[in-house]
């Protein structure tokens, strides 16, 4: 009951933010004039609407997406293309296919009532209009960083032991130890779970960063530590291994070498990983935290078509799970665990600041990846927008008439691969979340 109650979660948050970002779009629009007739949150078959003025608000059957249907999204036909139909081949196919869009906007536009289509706003405006969406999802994800942060806390790592290895596992693997490996340090030196480490080779410690200081400056050499176990003091000796590991940066993140592999290093490895405990933090460490995911984010979208390749390969069986990128029924799966996984120190406020910081991270992820410059996202109508706007700002210096809005119905072609791309890579995650799931554990 616990995983269906977290995947209940995830989808509610979904649908939440997928009507807000709607709303987004729709506020603008309707605060320009803009004649809007549809609001729904979802595809297919309509489960509910009702109608107030001249727009019908419903909730359809799949809540994979949302639409505000504004009329006029296309400006009429040029006179150069009015011989689009008489055109064959690719071209004529895709002079028809915008001359469809076209004549489907055309429909939409009451007559007289043309001031009141899209096409007809002003640059400003019409860049009001599409960020609005975008910009609601970065909102929300601000707002419940914002709580997660000051209200639950952050996860900070601590001196107190979460776990111990037993043994040293070549770098990037992930098994249970063999006969065959070496044994960790930390547990030939009889460092246990849930101690307390008060000093490391002399050195007084009283946080994860201390500890980490320590090993890295005692090199291999013999360590005395001092751990608090049961309220007692305990002396121990750890004699750290070289190990090979990943390379991070300063921000935690792996990496990367010139043929896009993460790079490794030989450092000294006990075999230790610190408890986690909730900090609540200040107001404003709020925007380095939403700058993080933003960044981070970012780095995905941009590297995506590389993460779906190494994604293909994990279903062949010749790479590992990219654990970066999932779809919505992986993310459905993960907040299931999130309310399920039975783990120590993971508690109530431990899954509410996971569940919470996986909707913020799913709003920042739409706002980013809805701003690629590509219709139908409403990056493309705002490239579009800003074209329009350059082009105009152009004429004028030269003293040349309005060229008028931008013909963005000549996309269509684009669009449609676009649409094809993306169902694709769905299916793509899709298939990977159900054959090679991620986990929480």
């Amino acid at each position: 009951m616990e995983f269906w109650f977290g995947v209940g979660v995830i989808v509610v948050g979904i649908i939440v933010s997928i009507a807000l970002h709607e709303i987004g779009h729709l506020v603008p629009a309707k605060l320009f004039g803009v004649r809007v007739t549809d609001y729904f949150v979802g595809f297919g078959k309509t489960l509910w609407s009702t109608k107030r003025g001249e727009t019908e608000y419903g909730v359809k059957m799949l809540p994979l997406g949302g639409f505000v249907r504004m009329v006029g999204m296309f400006p009429p036909a040029r006179a150069e293309s009015a011989h689009a139909s008489e055109r064959t081949g690719v071209r004529g196919w895709m002079d028809r296919a915008a001359q469809d869009a076209r004549t489907f906007t055309a429909q939409e536009v009451v007559p007289g009532q043309e001031h009141r289509s899209f096409y007809a706003l002003t640059v400003p405006r019409k860049l009001g209009v599409m960020f609005g969406g975008p910009v609601m999802n970065l909102i929300i994800a601000a707002v419940l960083f914002a709580i997660i942060l000051t209200t639950i806390g952050q996860l900070m790592p601590t001196n107190r032991l979460g776990s111990v290895s037993e043994c040293v596992l070549p770098a990037g693997e992930s098994r249970e130890c063999t006969d065959t490996d070496p044994a960790a340090p930390a547990h030939q030196g009889g460092l246990e779970p849930d101690d307390v480490i008060v000093s490391w080779g002399g050195t007084a410690v009283s946080g994860w960063e201390d500890v980490s200081e320590a090993i890295v400056q005692g090199g291999t050499g013999p360590a005395a530590v001092v751990v608090e176990r049961a309220g007692e003091e305990v002396t121990l000796t750890v004699t750290p291994a070289l190990a090979e590991r990943p390379m991070v940066d300063d921000g935690g993140r792996p990496v990367l070498g010139p043929d896009g592999q993460v790079r490794t290093t030989q450092v000294p490895f006990v075999g230790i990983s610190p408890a986690g405990e909730l900090v609540r933090q200040p107001i404003t460490a709020v925007p380095e935290v939403v700058w993080n995911v933003f960044s981070g984010t970012v780095r995905v979208v941009v590297t995506l078509p590389q993460r779906l390749v190494g994604i293909t390969q994990s279903l062949l069986g010749n790479a590992e799970r990219d654990p970066g990128v999932m779809g919505l029924i992986g993310v459905g799966r993960f907040a299931g665990e999130i309310a399920s996984v039975e783990l120590s120190d993971y508690g109530p406020a431990e899954r509410t600041a996971d569940m919470l910081s996986l909707i913020a991270s799913l709003n920042m992820a739409l706002f980013v990846f809805n701003m690629i410059p590509l219709l139908p996202l409403d990056g493309g109508h705002i490239a579009g927008a800003l074209f329009e706007g350059a082009r105009r700002r152009v004429a004028g210096l030269f003293g040349r008439a309005d060229p008028g809005p931008v013909d963005t119905a000549r996309l269509m072609p684009l669009t449609y691969v676009v649409v094809i791309v993306m169902i694709g890579m769905s299916l793509l995650l899709a298939v990977a979340d159900i054959i090679d799931p991620i986990t929480l554990t």
